[in-house]
């Protein structure tokens, strides 16, 4: 393991991971296609520098295609010294993943690592860190608050329901989104690899603070159109700090 910035980073091997990662998205999956509420947002940290993140990449362009799931891949920066810089990494998406992990008194961040719903899962590659995961799941995947997006000419138009439980502070966020890339890798541990990417952020907007109570929000459909960008995900998270929580809603954009 290697220390920067008091975090220890790790990257897990091998393909277990990503059988153990079908095995949590299929229970979170399950789960989202039982209820009427709001999507299952999955977050899947990864990297080009990272030989483990292709075979999650794959898992989780399985279940993109579930309904009552939306599946997002933040690329982030930390193993950019390795021999190759990610082509997609941002530095926000790894001080994202780090506030996850901060949060909740962490040290580890590592690739890959898959967050449902704001609520960190520390997947390895063994059954007992599988169960924790199953378990985390099932106690917190579902969102208490509804939104819905639509589009009206040039604008994106967002209704946020009221809080159902006990959330009262939140922010919506734009994520503008690749849906997919092929890429070919020049060097580090994945040189001559081809990666397949699917649904990956591309920035994130903070459109406004919702309080609580039902809301509508209309923002400028060019704040969606960022480089590669063809769509976008609205999502309704909780903070501390500055620090993302957990996830209380969330929508695709039409057609997506």
């Amino acid at each position: 393991m290697r220390l920067a910035a008091m975090f220890l980073l790790r990257r897990t091997g091998g393909l277990p991971l990503a059988l153990v990662l079908a095995g949590a998205l299929t229970a979170v999956a399950t789960m989202a296609r039982a209820g009427e509420r709001s999507p299952v947002v999955i977050e899947l940290y990864t990297s080009q520098g990272c030989a483990a993140c292709q075979p999650a990449s794959r898992v989780l362009g399985d279940f993109a295609r579930e309904p009552g799931v939306i599946a997002l891949t933040f690329p982030i920066t930390y193993w950019d010294y390795l021999g190759w810089k990610d082509a997609y990494g941002q530095p926000a998406f790894t001080a994202r993943q780090r506030a996850y992990a901060s949060l909740r008194g962490e040290r580890q961040i590592f690739t890959p690592q898959a967050i449902v719903n704001g609520e960190p899962s520390m997947i390895r590659s063994d059954r007992n860190s599988l169960e924790r995961a199953l378990r985390r799941a099932r106690a917190s995947s579902v969102p208490s608050v509804s939104v819905k997006s639509w589009e009206e000419g040039d604008r994106i138009c967002i209704d946020v329901g009221a809080s159902t439980g006990p959330e009262a502070k939140a922010d919506l966020w734009l994520l503008p989104v690749m849906r997919r890339r092929r890429l070919a890798i020049g060097g580090g541990e994945n040189k001559g690899q081809v990666f397949d990417y699917i649904n990956v952020v591309r920035g994130m907007h903070r459109i406004g603070a919702w309080t609580g109570q039902a809301a509508h929000f209309e923002i400028p459909h060019r704040m969606a159109e960022v480089t590669e960008a063809d769509t976008y995900v609205v999502v309704l998270q909780g903070g501390n700090e500055g620090r993302p929580t957990r996830i209380l809603g969330a929508a695709k954009a039409p057609g997506f």
